[in-house]
């Protein structure tokens, strides 16, 4: 890294000054630093000085500026979150926040027994599954805090369709915009000859609109008043858009459609979204899906505790394995007949995003966001790519047959 690119990412003077036991804390980094394996990481401390970690077994390579020892403390109490805390206050940086994130994943088996305590793991738990758990009540709650940061925010960095879930490149050189497009042609066609649909969170209506282009009569329901405004005005009344849960859904369809919605579900309700869908199918209907999973063998740990996303980006949210929404699909009568994994083209869209949200980061503070704000979104979009490219995380399009 030259000189000019450590001072694009060097923190301010003030951050020089060490702390009283800035040497204990730099011990505790660099010895659970250690531990690592696969790929290098190169790490400067506030000094100046370089080390590096890693390097025995093929891996990632990236690079981690230190402007604060005290991270260190943050990390061993609080894990992922304490250190994406760390990045959010100005104590580290990285001209390479997905590379870094790439390499934490791949020795996190290493890495591990360092990662924060287990009281704070079980605190992390708790305050997901019992105070941010998605009842009917507590849902709604949720999804604002995410989804209703403004229209004129999302605006900044989305494609023109204002599409917030994964594209569809399929390794085709493409826009943003067409890839956003393919990945809704090929859901529908799933769903063709099914002429009355249901979309299950209809965000700003990008899916309602092509599914009204191609003919379909589509009823829409969200959580999201902001969302629904905004769509409301995009449809024109060519679909019944209404601010409901899914839960309360009445009446059936000929086919239902949901595009990164059951995440935001939360484990305790995933059977009764099942049985939602299930309930608005008819007979033979068929169901067209996409859902962001977690690899398997992560997720008994990711279910145990919390993490930077579930804590700070998503409140309620819960990714779920493939082998689990099958058999919970399969519980509630619904058989899985299609399937299309696409990891690679998430990793592809969030760079895009990432790339949109820095070049407008000046419009993101006219809006009021504070610097704390614009470093968690830049570390969520980060860590989301770093996951897909990774294969921690998948992006998956299925199709679920009700049967007769």
């Amino acid at each position: 890294m030259d000189s000019k690119e450590f001072q694009r990412h060097s923190a301010p003077a003030s951050r020089g000054r060490a702390p009283l036991l800035a040497g204990a804390y730099e011990r505790l980094l660099l010895g659970w630093l250690d531990r690592a394996r696969h790929g290098l990481l190169a790490v400067r401390g506030p000094d100046g000085r370089e080390h590096e970690f890693g390097g025995s077994l093929p891996g990632p390579r990236a690079e981690w500026i230190i402007h604060d020892w005290r991270v260190a403390a943050l990390v061993a109490r609080r894990g992922d979150v304490g250190l994406a805390e760390g990045y959010m206050e100005d104590m580290w940086d990285s001209p390479g926040v997905e590379d870094f994130y790439r390499w934490l994943i791949a020795n996190l088996a290493e890495l591990r027994a360092g990662d924060g305590s287990g009281l704070h793991r079980l605190l992390g738990m708790l305050r997901d599954r019992l105070l941010r758990r998605n009842s009917p009540r507590v849902s709604q709650k949720n999804i604002i805090a995410h989804y209703d940061l403004g229209n004129e925010f999302f605006a900044l960095f989305l494609d023109p369709g204002m599409t917030y879930s994964s594209a569809l490149f399929a390794g085709k050189d493409i826009s943003l915009e067409q890839a956003q497009r393919a990945k809704y042609d090929r859901l529908l066609d799933m769903l063709d000859g099914h002429e009355s649909l249901l979309e299950i969170g209809c965000g700003w209506g990008a899916c309602a609109e092509r599914a009204v282009e191609r003919g379909h009569r589509l009823a829409g329901i969200t959580l999201s008043p902001a969302q629904l405004e905004y769509a409301r005005r995009r449809l024109d009344g060519r679909a019944d858009l209404k601010l409901l849960d899914y839960r309360k859904a009445e009446g059936q369809h000929d086919g239902v459609v949901s595009i990164e919605m059951f995440e935001a579900v939360g484990e305790r309700y995933w059977p009764a979204w099942m049985r939602a869908v299930h309930g608005a199918l008819r007979p033979g209907g068929r169901a067209a899906v996409q859902i962001i999973t977690i690899a398997e063998d992560a997720f008994a740990a990711y279910r145990r505790g919390t993490d930077f996303i579930r804590a700070y980006v998503f409140p309620g949210g819960m990714l779920s394995t493939e082998s689990a929404f099958t058999a919970c699909a399969e519980a509630a009568g619904l058989a899985v007949e299609d399937r299309l994994a696409f990891a690679d083209d998430y990793a592809r869209t969030l760079r895009l995003w990432l790339r949109g949200f820095e070049h407008e980061r000046a419009a993101v503070q006219r809006l009021g966001f504070s610097r704390r704000f614009i470093r968690t979104w830049r570390l969520y979009l980060a860590v989301c790519a770093a996951g897909f490219a990774s294969g921690r995380t998948d992006v998956l399009q299925l199709a679920l047959r009700r049967a007769a």
